[in-house]
């Protein structure tokens, strides 16, 4: 019994000198690993005067606010283009001319029809002075009892037929009439003139080219007003209900992107866009293009200010660290680092606005940064525990 308890004694005792070799050996491994290096440095940031605006960021296209599809109302044959593409024209200026042969000829023989029909009425009308006469001239010799009653009656008679006649001549001609200038305006469609001032966007004819009206208008060109240019751009369903009219808005175009144009939002449309179950809404601006630098379908990046503050004080969003008691920050001072209540006011996604708690010229601490052959040996250390599982780097 007494040897059995020596050999657990002794078996004990083996275990805890393992134990404490091992614990040994960690404190070591550690100390060498990481036990030397220095700590974490603070990164401070200095308190600055500055501008800051909170906006929401959007994609928009450009096209002109004005524009008129021209097309044409007769059929025919495209006889001479007078502009090309590019061409600035002022309203009323002759653009197209399209065979007009067919309509001159339609014109001429309704205006004969329509002299023809006048020369009858006027053919009537003598007739109707002359049987006025006869039947006045016919009542004096009836009371004569020269001539008989039914004579009497009967010139009476005609003279209400040419009367009734001359009336239907009358309706004829105005009719005809109408037919004239409803011709003479069709003829007038042979030539297309300019609508209104602008640019020639487009040229859908060529010369020669036959137009059939018939079944629909075709299209012969675009005009443009290129002066004043309609920025639409199309703002997601989380953001559309910051937006309101009059609201500020910058915009820079993908071939120069540093220069900016600055207008307002006009409206936005209630009806949305859905895309791959994203629903985006489209706010409207105008902007002036006197120097004709913005063309149409052009591609924009558009800021809309949501909140702008100028010449005030500035610090990295970093800095800033939201408590239950409050915004708070970690100030360097002679004693050491304090932490400051501060109040807050535009915020975006790199800087804070400070209203107070914080001086210019303060330094704030906005983060930590380690010695780079401490984050290279933690880096080699993680990779090799990550590699000891068998997973790929990366996630995958």
């Amino acid at each position: 019994m007494k040897a059995k308890k020596r050999v657990t004694r002794s078996w004990v005792l083996v275990i805890i000198g393992l134990i404490i070799i091992v614990g040994l050996a960690m404190a070591a491994y550690w100390m060498m690993a990481g036990g030397n290096q220095p700590k974490p440095e603070a990164v401070f940031a200095e308190v600055e005067i500055g501008s800051i605006e909170n906006s929401i960021v959007a994609t928009g296209t450009l096209e002109p606010k004005h524009y008129v599809e021209v097309g044409a109302q007769v059929s025919g044959q495209v006889e001479h283009i007078h502009v090309e593409e590019g061409q600035n024209v002022k309203a009323g200026e002759l653009l197209v001319e399209i065979d007009a042969t067919v309509f001159e000829t339609q014109l001429k023989k309704a205006e004969a029809a329509l002299e023809s029909k006048k020369a009858q009425l006027n053919q009537l009308r003598a007739e109707l002075e002359l049987a006025e006469l006869r039947a006045k001239r016919n009542e004096q010799l009836y009371k004569q009892q020269a001539v008989s009653e039914d004579t009497l009656f009967s010139s009476k008679t005609n003279v209400k037929v040419l009367k009734s006649r001359i009336e239907t001549s009358i309706a004829q001609i105005k009719a005809d009439q109408a037919g004239v200038e409803g011709d003479r305006a069709r003829l007038g469609y042979a030539k297309i003139y300019a609508p209104i001032s602008g640019t020639i966007a487009s040229i859908q004819v060529r010369e020669g080219q036959t137009l059939n009206s018939n079944q629909n208008a075709p299209l012969l060109l675009k005009i443009s007003d290129l002066s004043t240019m309609t920025l639409r751009a199309e703002v997601s369903e989380a953001d559309v209900t910051k937006l309101f009219k009059g609201m500020s808005v910058y915009f820079s175009t993908l071939g120069d992107l540093k220069n900016y144009w600055h207008t307002q939002v006009r409206q936005v449309l209630p009806t949305p866009r859905v895309v791959n179950d994203v629903v985006l809404y489209q706010a409207l601006m105008d902007i002036e293009n006197n120097n004709r630098r913005l063309m149409d379908s052009m591609t924009t990046q558009v800021f809309f200010v949501v909140e702008k503050a100028e010449d005030v004080m500035v610090v990295p969003l970093s800095a800033i660290r939201n408590t239950p008691r409050g915004s708070m920050a970690l100030v360097k001072t002679e004693t050491g680092i304090e932490r400051v209540n501060v109040q807050t006011g535009v915020k975006n996604r790199t800087q804070v606005e400070i209203l107070s708690g914080l001086n210019v010229g303060q330094q704030v601490i906005v983060g930590q940064k380690r010695n780079p052959g401490q984050s290279a040996e933690r880096g080699q250390r993680k990779g090799f525990q990550g590699n000891r599982g068998g997973g790929r780097r990366g996630g995958f």
